[in-house]
Formats: structure tokens, sequence, C-alpha cells
């Protein structure tokens, strides 16, 4: 649609008060975020990371929070989720910054630590990334699950129930996305994205807050400069790749 530049600006005002709208309703839904009781966590998790084995509370650096982002990469994966390597390209950059606000951030997957550190290295990230192999912390969190759990009927996911079964029956699933992680659909289907925030007080650690599916759009970083673009998102299949891959 084209037109005049005054019909521009009386349709920009009127979006202006949109945005306001949204700008304070952003900040209650983070007042309530912040309000969230937190949860005590007594389990032992036990990570794999760059300077070796370490439990929850020593992912904080010594610091009083701690955010995780669910990194799609299971053991069986060859490369990291398309996905979520499009997110940890936001994020890199601004790891320097939460260190410095005294919130540490690292990433957390399931796949061995020598295939986490082969592929950040092929992506030139600098954020910390901990494997969680053989433990229970992505399952306690939902984003991920065994094959028996896949095949067996619906299982938790973003606060409610996900049926996997579908996607396996008609053969169909999300073929592209698995193929360019180097598994089959079924293995690319047992993990999920999702982010977690942690408190440390008194050498306890608590859980916060997660998020799952949509509500880490916000994480998207080009997607909130795609917002703002003349023809938004203008999505047509899987028009994204790695940054390596374009």
């Amino acid at each position: 649609m084209k037109g005049t530049r005054q019909a521009w600006l009386e349709a920009r005002l009127e979006l202006l008060k949109a945005e306001k709208e949204l700008t304070h309703r952003s900040d209650e839904v983070a007042r309530q975020r912040r309000a969230l009781p937190w949860v005590r966590i007594d389990e032992d998790y036990r990570f794999e990371t760059d300077d070796g084995s370490a439990l929850l509370a020593d992912l904080f650096r010594g610091r009083s929070q701690l955010l995780v982002y669910h990194f799609m990469f299971g053991p069986d994966y060859e490369a990291g989720c398309p996905a979520c390597s499009a997110i940890a390209d936001g994020f890199n950059g601004i790891v320097v910054h939460l260190d410095n606000h005294d919130v540490a951030m690292t990433a957390v997957s399931t796949a061995p630590l020598a295939k986490l550190q082969a592929y950040k290295h092929r992506m030139g990230w600098k954020f910390p990334w901990a494997s969680s192999l053989d433990g229970d912390f992505n399952f306690d969190f939902h984003v991920s699950i065994s094959e028996e759990q896949e095949r067996g009927g619906p299982v938790e996911y973003n606060y409610g129930e996900r049926d996997l079964r579908p996607l396996l029956e008609d053969g169909q699933g999300p073929r592209e996305f698995a193929a360019m992680c180097g598994t089959d659909v079924p293995g690319f289907l047992r993990q999920a994205p999702g982010m977690s925030a942690f408190a440390l007080e008194d050498g306890v650690v608590y859980h916060t807050y997660s998020a799952y599916a949509r509500g880490l759009d916000g994480l998207w970083g080009m997607y909130q400069w795609l917002d703002r673009a003349p023809l938004g998102r203008n999505e047509e299949g899987l028009w994204f790749r790695r940054h390596d891959e374009y």
C-alpha cells in the first residue's frame, strides 16, 4: 500500500499508541515474571564443561543469577539445530554484558562435550556450553525425552501435552531440520528448545523461570529486526540457514 507522507504520519502516530501500549504491557509481564516464586533445586545435576566436571551451582561462575539456553543438540546429532543456532548467533555477543551485570549465561545440550566444542569452534561462538549427557537435567526441564517416551504417547512440553506420534507415523515430520542436524526425524524430535533462569542464594540454587516454543520469540534477535522490516518475517518454508551455509 502506498500513500502520501501525511497519510503515513497519521498512520504512524496511531501505531505509536499501540507500540507504547505493548511496551507498557511488556514491562508488566516482566514484573510478573520476576514475581514468580523461587523453587529450590536439591538434585545434584552434573555437567561436563570446558573447565571439567561441574555442578549446576558452578555454572553461575561466581554470579548470583544464571540463564540457560536449552540448545537442541542431541547425542546422535552431528550439528546443532539451525533454529537454535540462529538464536545463539544473537546472544553470543551479549554474554560479556550479562557477565558484568551479575548474570551468567550458558547453553546446555545432551550431546557429548567434544561435539559441542567442535560445533562451537565452527560457528565462531564464545559463550559457555555445557553437556548434560547421561544426566537428568534436560529431562527434568522437559526439553529432552527418551525413545520410550516418544513412542508412548503425550509428553510434557510448554506446560501442556505434546504428542509426537503423528509426526512419526506419517513419515514426514521436520525431515529437513533433522537432515541438517545429521539425524533422523525421531532423533531430532527427542530434543526441544527452551530457556531457564536460576538464582543462587546462600549456596542454594533456585529455579525461577522457564519458557518454551513461542515463548522464545523474543530471544530471536533476527526476528525483532524482521518485524520492523517492510515485509516482516516474510517466511516461506525453511528460509534461514546456519550463518556459514548461506
